[in-house]
């Protein structure tokens, strides 16, 4: 006898539901099996459910057709199952398994539930759906749904980096098929504390209607998914999700200075030039980005040479003026250059206390060596992508010879000393007709695969990279496309290329937020925004002004802080005004501010190594009982001790019908218009620019002049300050200012190793535990953990116990309350 269930879909555009009869259960089971790793359920003439513990807080679930589970290629899911301890238990034809952290029950229909430890139900199946490819190119493969009963008032997050207004994602419905600005990731966690990750690269869809969430593949040989839950907190589900896809690797620390990027510097001399100005006016900068056509004309696009004769000094000449971008006059006068090759740009460079990054994208224009080899293995995908109409065609990553391709050209720009690749459309740009989804990749159809395609660029270049003889320097890729297991091959996202305005910056906040609670710790924003058409691309514009100062003020609380806008937009700041201007001094304000909270953010990046953590932190990470907060759009947390709430609104300029920026107030430097912020209950929280102290469970009105946005210090917080500096690694960190939040008990590890080499994989790094404990008023300093090469074996730690009389914000403290000598041995200070 069996049981039908009715698979419920909604459609948008026409407003109707369709209900599909799916017969997906019984009420006898034809056979239980329980093994060491999990358990077997085989409903009669249904498909089979297996249950697979990979560790204690992770499991496993497939659904297949016959007794034998077909071949699956994940392309994010790097772990092996663990040798795991459960307590089996047979039921009315199922079974129960738990571990240590979760219970997973198989029912007689071949559903599944999922409890914690203590019996608490978390997710349960509803009905599951197959059904054969009616596609040519998927013959033999399956479009399958899987449905998920939620609770009412359950709070979800994830699906990856949209463009939505909101960081709740109960009641979406989204298509998971990457785009520019839109990183589509099938995954989403709970309130709850738990996470799945459905492990589909293909085309697939998310619902939730009706309390039920739905994951559809249109190509899959099974379902299969990953449920996680370790003890009921975010930080253990991203524990989680880093087992299961790889842990994150260590950036250098100069990418987490500040980078300025345009799109374009047109030559050698327009880069150098930028980074002269910023050193002349004292701007503190670690990166200079080169973006496109360096390699020329688009028919050369991303030959990853430099063929653009402005970079190679052969302005002038016919045999290299072909080569010269499109969008130039090739009869125009240009001056001789200084800069007269690519090496000596990328020496000096360095020479200025600087890095490289380069823009490499994922197609080939029909002039380049790669396209030809490529095209001889059938690599190139005949697809219309950017620049159109110029014969450019992506490559396929799927195959591992058009891997080996790519790096092979790349070595050029490798060998001349570049720092970092900015992998550029990876998504890709793909302009799409009729029957492109029909097309095969080395791995099968574009649909079954395609959301994967900016992995496997980026993975390629990651593992190629670390091959090479005597390499030790850090991968580093910026990536415009990504998806879940990015973090463990040396890359991080950007937003992609979004709108200069302030809606388009406000949505950029629960975006991020989204992104990084899918286990991807690093991600940023053009600051600014790329097209700047709004406000007629003028940086003398009051109103493009104030949006560049709160978009940079942000930026400072990103885990990457980069500037950059798109032509013919210039971003540079003394393009918004000179010293002792607004918009200029609150910039350069936010970038000393992020320096001297370098050892702050440089210790966060090594927690997220260490410890599987998160930078930036959705509040559901660390006020998870606090129903207000997890909901919130527009704040987050930037470590577990600031609260950041970026300013997503004009407070002192306006446009007018004709897009031209005014002021309100004559001298905004004298205005200080108030922000509405929520700071969540369970803690004191101090005001970063005044050290005044309110009490959590409320909001505030916090005054936000132009150069301050609102910035809160949960108490307890232990903070260290460094020196002021013009680069990541100026000055040694040989005298710490090192702030205590009092109010409550607090803990802080500050991690250093020597900022760029994988050494900290062979254990060579140290960190040093602080714990404040309140009601005594003792700071205890614990010993040194570990060395490296070049470590400073002695320091001092200017204490300082924050109050009202204390200083704020970004000044450095005149008086401090104790000066500790340290030499690695443990310690403890009563203050």
């Amino acid at each position: 006898m069996s049981t039908n269930h009715i698979s419920i879909f909604y459609d948008k555009k026409f407003s109707f539901r369709l209900a599909i009869l799916s017969i997906s259960s019984t009420l006898t089971a034809q056979s239980v099996s329980v093994d060491n790793g999990g358990a077997t359920v085989t409903p009669d003439g249904q498909w089979t459910t297996r249950v697979t513990f990979y560790s204690p807080s992770i499991v496993r679930v497939s659904k297949y057709p016959g007794a034998t589970a077909p071949d699956k290629k994940s392309y994010s899911v790097i772990m092996q199952p663990e040798s795991v301890t459960l307590g089996t238990e047979r039921k009315a034809n199922g079974v129960t398994l738990k571990s240590s952290s979760l219970t997973a029950s198989i029912g007689a229909d071949g559903n599944v539930r999922f409890s914690d430890s203590k019996g608490n139900l978390l997710l349960s199946e509803s009905a599951s759906s197959h059904a054969p490819c009616v596609n040519k190119v998927d013959e033999g493969r399956f479009k399958v749904s899987q449905s998920y009963n939620l609770d009412s008032t359950e709070v979800i997050f994830g699906l990856g980096q949209r463009q939505s207004p909101v960081l709740n994602q109960r009641g979406q419905d989204v298509r998971m098929w990457c785009g520019n600005t839109n990183i589509t990731i099938p995954y989403f966690t709970s309130d709850k504390g738990y996470g799945l990750y459905w492990d589909n690269a293909g085309d697939s869809r998310f619902t939730d209607i009706d309390n039920i969430a739905s994951f559809t593949s249109e190509v899959a040989p099974s379902i299969d998914y990953y449920f996680i839950y370790r003890d009921g907190t975010q930080d253990g589900v991203i524990a989680g999700i880093r087992s299961l896809t790889g842990e994150a690797t260590m950036f250098p620390i100069w990418t987490l200075g500040h980078w300025q990027c345009r799109e374009r510097y047109k030559s050698s001399d327009e880069l150098c030039d930028v980074l002269d100005r910023y050193r002349a006016l004292e701007i503190p900068l670690d990166g200079m980005v080169q973006d496109w056509q360096y390699w020329g004309c688009d028919s050369n696009w991303n030959a990853m040479k430099f063929v653009n004769p402005h970079y190679i000094n052969k302005m002038g000449d016919a045999k290299w003026m072909r080569y010269l971008p499109n969008d130039e006059d090739p009869n125009a006068v240009y001056p001789d250059p200084r800069i007269k090759s690519p090496e000596e740009m990328v020496s000096y460079v360095h020479d200025n206390n600087s890095k490289l990054m380069i823009s490499i994208w994922a197609n080939f224009g029909p002039w380049t060596d790669q396209y030809r080899e490529l095209d001889k293995i059938g690599a190139l995908l005949p697809f219309e992508t950017w620049p159109r109409n110029r014969g450019v065609r992506p490559y396929d990553p799927f195959n591992p010879k058009a891997r080996d391709i790519y790096w092979k050209y790349l070595t050029n720009l490798y060998k001349m000393g570049i720092d970092a690749w900015w992998t550029d459309s990876t998504e890709p740009d793909h302009f799409e007709a009729p029957g492109d989804a029909d097309y095969m990749t080395h791995d099968g159809s574009w649909r079954s695969v395609k959301n994967a395609f900016a992995l496997m660029t980026n993975k390629g270049i990651y593992e190629h990279q670390r091959k090479m003889k005597g390499n030790n320097r850090r991968s580093v890729q910026m990536t415009r496309c990504g998806t879940f297991g990015l973090q463990h091959y040396g890359t991080f996202s950007w937003s992609g290329d979004v709108v200069s305005n302030w809606n388009v910056m406000k949505n950029q906040i629960p975006s991020g937020l989204n992104y990084v609670i899918c286990g991807i710790p690093f991600w940023n924003t053009d600051i600014g925004g790329f097209f700047g058409w709004d406000y007629k691309n003028d940086p003398k514009s009051p109103a493009m002004q104030e949006l560049q100062v709160r978009w940079m003020q942000w930026g400072c609380f990103m885990p990457m802080m980069r500037n950059h806008c798109s032509s013919p937009m210039v971003s540079e700041l003394y393009n918004f005004g000179n010293p002792g201007d607004w918009a200029f001094d609150a910039q350069k304000k936010a970038i000393e501010l992020r320096y001297r909270l370098m050892p702050y953010i440089y210790s966060l990046a090594g927690d997220v190594v260490q410890r599987s953590g998160t930078m930036m932190r959705p509040l559901v990470m660390d006020f998870p009982a606090d129903r207000k907060a997890i909901t919130l759009d527009d704040q987050y947390m930037f470590g577990k001790a600031l609260l950041v709430k970026p300013v997503t609104d004009p407070l002192y300029t306006y446009l007018d019908a004709d897009k031209n920026g005014h002021t309100i107030y004559p001298d905004i430097t004298k205005a200080a218009a108030p922000v509405n912020v929520y700071l969540p209950e369970g803690s004191k929280w101090y005001n970063f620019w005044s050290n005044e102290v309110s009490d959590g469970g409320k909001n505030v009105q916090c005054l936000a002049p132009i150069d301050r946005m609102p910035v809160y210090v949960k108490s307890g917080s232990i903070i260290p300050f460094g020196p002021a500096v013009q680069y990541t690694t100026e000055k040694p960190w040989d005298s710490l200012e090192l702030r205590v939040y009092p109010g409550d008990d607090g803990e802080f590890i500050l991690y250093e190793d020597d900022g760029e080499s994988y050494d900290y994989e062979k254990g060579m790094f140290a960190e040093i535990p602080f714990r404040w404990d309140d009601a005594t008023r003792t700071l205890h300093i614990g010993q040194r953990n570990g060395s490296y090469p070049g470590m400073l074996n002695n320091r001092s730690f200017n204490i300082v116990v924050v109050n009202p009389d204390t200083e704020a914000g970004d000044i450095a403290a005149h008086k401090v309350t104790r000066t500790v000598s340290y030499d690695g041995n443990a310690t403890s200070v009563k203050l």
